[in-house]
Parts: structure tokens; C-alpha cells; sequence
């Protein structure tokens, strides 16, 4: 099954949808994405060149296998599985999600955002364990005010 994503203005991700990749293929037996753009205009009367194929294995720059393992990375196409609300990246060939903090900045690589700091650190084990007995709800939230992630418990 072959999957594309139709882009509205500023390049937003407005519908994803399916075909069979039969559709797809040239003469050759080759899939070919041009051809299933010509296919989704004529069928939806969407400008070909506004539907962009996407991959439901990739997420953040890796190709993932069914199962959740990582997979072929000469697989790993267009950074994400693009999903409604997503943005197009042309210049980069990425789908990624909407920018949550002013401050945040593009990994291309990775097709995600990211703060100026890094990711935000790892909870302790004991913070941990005290999130599996439900006696805590220990999470890291961006600051983006002071630029750093603070540990909030979301039970108090």
C-alpha cells in the first residue's frame, strides 16, 4: 500500500491517504510517485504536484520494520509518516510536525524538533518506579520562558 500526504497552504498536511501501489508503476513494473500523483488529480481533482509520498515506516530520519525494530535505513523516506497537521519541508524532502516552541530549532536529520538545550534528561529509576506505583507522575516539561526543562509531577 502506497501512502501520500496532500499539502494545503504553507505547505500543511491537510489529508493522507492510501492506493494500491499497482497504480504506481510504469511500463517497467517500476513504482514510479509521478504516476500516482497523476492518478490521485484525476481522482480527486487535487493538483498532482500538492501530493507527496510518504512512508509509514519512517519516523524521525529511521526506518522501522512491522514490528517496531529497526529496519533497512536505505528504506527511511522523507523523515516521517506525515499526518494531518504535519508540514511539508520541501527544501529539506522532510515531513515534520509543527514547531512547539519559538525557540526550538530543525534537526534535518533526525525531521524533528528539538530544544536549544538537547532532549530533556532521564527521569531517576526512583522516579520512575514512583510513576509505575501511580504515587508520582514525574515528566520533564519545556520552560520555554527561561529555556530549560523543568521536572513537574503531574499529580500535585
Amino acid at each position: 500500500m502506497a501512502h501520500f500526504a496532500k499539502i494545503g497552504t504553507n505547505g500543511k498536511v491537510i489529508q493522507v491517504t492510501t492506493m494500491d501501489n499497482e497504480v504506481m508503476k510504469d511500463t517497467d513494473g517500476n513504482e514510479v510517485e509521478a504516476k500516482g500523483q497523476e492518478w490521485l488529480e484525476r481522482h480527486n481533482n487535487w493538483p498532482a504536484q500538492m501530493w507527496i509520498q510518504t512512508s509509514y515506516n519512517t519516523k524521525n530520519g529511521k526506518y522501522y520494520n512491522a514490528d517496531g525494530t529497526l529496519g533497512d535505513q536505505s528504506k527511511a523516506f522523507r523523515g516521517n509518516y506525515a499526518g494531518i497537521g504535519f508540514i511539508w519541508d520541501e527544501d529539506n524532502n522532510i515531513f515534520i510536525q509543527k514547531q512547539q516552541y519559538p525557540s526550538w530549532v530543525k534537526n534535518i536529520t533526525e525531521a524533528r524538533w528539538v530544544s536549544p538545550i538537547g532532549d530533556a534528561p532521564e527521569l531517576t529509576e526512583e522516579q520512575q518506579s514512583q510513576n509505575m506505583a501511580n504515587s508520582h507522575r514525574w515528566q520533564y516539561q519545556w520552560n520555554e520562558d527561561d529555556k530549560q526543562w523543568d521536572l513537574t509531577d503531574l499529580l500535585s
